[in-house]
């Protein structure tokens, strides 16, 4: 049962839009703390280092069971206490990750520090509630660029503080943070009604309905799991790449390549205005254009330092982009359902993240770089097809995307 009408929110403050991207920054962080330590986690917890490729799966899968279940709660409860105590029991998953004595508690640490800080994916659906539909895709795409800073910064903190103090310091530290950022977060968030009312088990059976409701949210987050399975696939690629022959770097190192990154967190500012401007769907397939080139030539880029930053940075700024506009665009389908609709994008982006590690582990030992490049080629010719089938239809929102084919 949809909710009484209420009095319009609040107007989303520059101050308040900060908060939220840094705090979307830390949660998304806690997915990535373990990313370019893999071969540093497994030497320390006497595992292989096939076996500490894992962890970043197990942690992806997490993420999206939590996204599953508990992001839908935005659209029903206070999200003034709902992130508050999301944040605080990651607090306490990262607590477990530091004290984690092997590598198979470590794996389950991570997997439900996974389903718990999903607190960023909360906040990005209440900023697009928060600003006006004139300035929504400029708001979403700050609240993103938080995001995707966190992703791609985390590895460069991580590498840092585990070269001088072990990885376990990083998870200890990113604990106290969450704890921080819940108590600013209750003072800071305005009050806000719930947009529906409906019962727990109703509630995630609607995720699926207004997904099957809206064809170009299916459509739409088609191509959001195929651009994070591409993501990932690269990032978790890279470790590999460079802690081993011939490069041989040390995890301090292998984090600061987390920056070559950054460059895709500021251009997803942009996109949001893009998206604000009607040019959501050919920017979408001119990122994709984009990322296939550097893949392709990702796959001759294995030996050459300079050759894979500006693929690195490339790739980001192409897969970060179309990301933000495949969420504005879900945002701009439904008001009520914006939680729902981003619980099913989180699903469908880490579902592919997790197919996109556990591919990459699988194939670097069979072929190494080349063999993880050119899957990630494939993936880009894959999503072409899907933007070149549906930007005149199935991906275009309105009216015609409640149809049910």
């Amino acid at each position: 049962m949809a909710a009484p009408p209420v009095a319009p929110p609040p107007e989303l403050s520059r101050r308040l839009t900060l908060l939220f991207a840094v705090s979307a920054a830390a949660a998304i962080s806690n997915l990535y703390w373990a990313q370019p330590l893999l071969a540093f986690i497994a030497g320390d917890l006497h595992a292989t280092t096939a076996t500490a490729g894992w962890l970043v799966t197990a942690t992806q899968v997490g993420y999206a069971l939590g996204v599953l279940l508990l992001v839908p709660l935005g659209d029903v409860l206070d999200r003034r206490r709902l992130i508050p105590v999301l944040l605080l029991i990651s607090a306490a998953a990262l607590v477990l990750c530091a004290l984690a004595p092997s590598i198979g508690v470590l794996l389950l640490a991570l997997g439900l520090l996974g389903v718990t800080t999903v607190s960023g994916q909360v906040l990005t659906p209440l900023a697009g509630d928060l600003a006006g539909d004139a300035h929504r895709g400029h708001v979403v795409g700050v609240v993103g660029s938080g995001t995707l800073t966190g992703i791609l910064a985390s590895r460069a903190i991580s590498g840092l503080i585990a070269d001088t103090a072990g990885w376990r310091t990083i998870f200890a530290l990113a604990a106290v943070v969450a704890v921080l950022l819940a108590a600013l977060l209750h003072r800071a968030i305005p009050p806000l009604a719930p947009r529906t009312r409906m019962p727990y088990p109703a509630l995630l059976a609607s995720v699926g309905t207004v997904v099957l409701r809206e064809r170009a949210a299916r459509w739409t987050l088609v191509l959001a799991s195929m651009g994070f399975a591409a993501f990932t696939l690269v990032w978790t690629a890279l470790t590999f790449l460079l802690t081993g022959p011939p490069f041989h770097y040390p995890v301090s190192v292998v984090g600061l390549f987390g920056l070559a990154g950054l460059a895709g967190a500021l251009t997803v500012q942009n996109a949001g205005r893009l998206h604000d401007h009607g040019w959501s769907l050919p920017a979408t397939g001119a990122a994709w254009v984009l990322a296939l080139a550097a893949f392709v030539t990702a796959t001759f880029a294995g030996r050459s330092i300079a050759l894979i930053i500006l693929v690195l940075v490339v790739i980001d700024v192409a897969l970060q982009g179309q990301a933000l506009l495949n969420r504005a665009r879900l945002f701009a389908i439904s008001d009520e359902a914006r939680s729902r609709l981003n619980t099913a994008l989180g699903v469908s982006n880490f579902l592919g993240g997790a197919v996109g590690s556990a591919t990459a582990t699988a194939l670097w030992s069979v072929g190494g770089w080349t063999a993880v490049m050119r899957m990630g080629t494939v993936l880009c010719c894959g999503a072409l097809v899907v933007w070149a089938r549906g930007r005149r239809g199935p991906l275009v929102v309105g009216a015609t995307n409640r149809e049910m084919t």
